[in-house]
């Protein structure tokens, strides 16, 4: 892949070179690094996408919408190593000029920092609650403290956990730690596989539906709000350019974007089925809340459901880095193209660093909930990243490379992209207007 052009026409590599060349990390380690960008708030709202669609049509959409998100990294993949582009934005600057570039920056930044103030919100649920009628993990072991009201535990978490892992200026350096978020997500399947498996043998489980239940015109198009649900789910293409860059060979990158697609999937399916077992029509839109509402049977149960909320609020915060690594990089490139880059900025580097985590923790102890931003990223700036400007891209082909099958694949991923948000964006809309009359 070729170095970084600045806007001034001069050629700068990424970071500097080390004394031994060019260093590549082996497939296993972008696997973890891709996984983790890929799991992240989604996962607890796909339990409640089965509660809309219903068993079989929610596979098939994850699978699909899969095989879409892969056909759209390979897009960007290919279009990359054809030019001179290093990142996302480069790539659409390629294409669309500065303001495809500028597009591209903007939808990062609202999908990563939605994303960002959504993971502190959930840890804060989990840590503090919601108040009394939602007590956190912390409150119903201590009882409620000044230290673990949400400001206090928020606040610590990202002070002495997220501050020295987002100081990291390589991705690779996050493997380890992607490894570790990819071990609890499977872990909190597992343990949810468990207890729903435990409950079908009891005879306690639920009854799934397996196709969705229409009585109207209004239920027909509330399947389109789930939409969105797994399309931000499967975003992870901000990080593509970073993690494939640090990967060295296409092919590795490429190989590593199926594995974990095939994985998260899988993930999510599992999640998505034992979740809906266990909780049938009450599952709620962030499946924590029945875990804690299960909480109040013996003190077994409520050991392994703290152990469930704990282990995912642990894996957000280690998904945390990834993120805000993308959101600050295309903040700089957005604000200081001319200037130099940012990893050998080490005043920019450092400022923008703490900028971001004080904006995005004061935004997570305002909002109080985490869903109309679910909504309004998966209609809007998800579907952008993950589908319309890969499309856009494979279709403007100015390198020439694009098939016809590729071509009518990506006019095909657009059109379905458009269509299902406008759909998404108008149900929430009108559900948003009966609920405040």
């Amino acid at each position: 892949m070729a170095p970084a052009t600045t806007a001034t026409g001069a050629v700068t590599p990424l970071l500097p070179k080390s004394e031994g060349g060019p260093r590549r990390r082996a497939v296993p380690g972008a696997v973890f690094n891709v996984s983790t960008s890929i799991i992240g708030a989604g996962i607890m709202s796909i339990p409640a996408t089965l509660k809309v669609l219903g068993v079989i049509p929610a596979f098939f959409m994850i699978v699909l919408i899969g095989i879409l998100v892969d056909i759209s990294v390979e897009f960007m993949l290919r279009f990359t190593y054809s030019g001179e582009s290093t990142s996302y934005a480069g790539l659409m600057k390629e294409s669309f000029g500065w303001v495809g570039s500028a597009a591209v920056q903007i939808c990062v930044m609202i999908t990563n920092l939605g994303c960002l103030i959504m993971y502190l919100i959930i840890i804060g649920d989990v840590l503090s609650g919601k108040g009394p009628e939602h007590l956190g993990v912390l409150q119903e072991w201590f009882g409620i403290q000044w230290w673990n009201v949400r400001a206090v535990a928020i606040l610590f978490i990202v002070v002495i956990v997220m501050l020295p892992l987002v100081l990291y200026r390589r991705v690779e350096s996050l493997w380890l730690s992607s490894a570790v978020s990819v071990f609890l997500a499977v872990l909190f399947v597992g343990i949810c596989s468990g207890m729903a498996i435990s409950a079908i043998i009891r005879g306690e489980t639920k009854s799934p539906r397996i196709v969705p239940q229409l009585d109207g015109g209004a239920s027909f198009f509330n399947l389109f709000t789930a939409v969105p649900v797994i399309v931000t789910a499967f975003t992870f293409h901000f990080n593509v350019h970073a993690i494939g860059i640090e990967l060295g060979r296409p092919a590795d990158m490429i190989l590593a974007v199926k594995i974990s697609l095939v994985l998260c999937a899988a993930i999510y399916f599992a999640i998505g089925i034992f979740g809906y077992l266990l909780f049938g029509d009450s599952t709620m839109d962030d499946i924590l809340v029945n875990f804690d509402q299960t909480s109040a049977g013996s003190t077994n149960s409520s050991l392994i459901c703290d152990i469930i909320r704990l282990s995912y609020a642990l894996h957000l915060v280690l998904v945390f880095p990834l993120l805000n690594f993308s959101l600050r990089a295309n903040i700089d490139e957005f604000l200081f193209s001319k200037r130099p880059i940012l990893a050998v900025a080490n005043k920019r580097f450092v400022i923008l660093t703490l900028a971001l985590l004080v904006v995005t923790y004061v935004l997570a102890i305002t909002i109080p909930s985490i869903s109309y931003i679910f909504q309004f990223m998966g209609s809007t700036s998800a579907v952008c990243l993950a589908f319309i400007f890969p499309g856009a891209i494979a279709l403007r082909d100015i390198h020439g490379i694009s098939t016809r099958r590729d071509k009518i694949i990506a006019a095909v991923m657009i059109a379905l992209a458009v269509v299902t948000s406008c759909i998404a964006i108008s149900t929430n809309i009108y559900k948003m207007a009966v609920n405040s009359s």
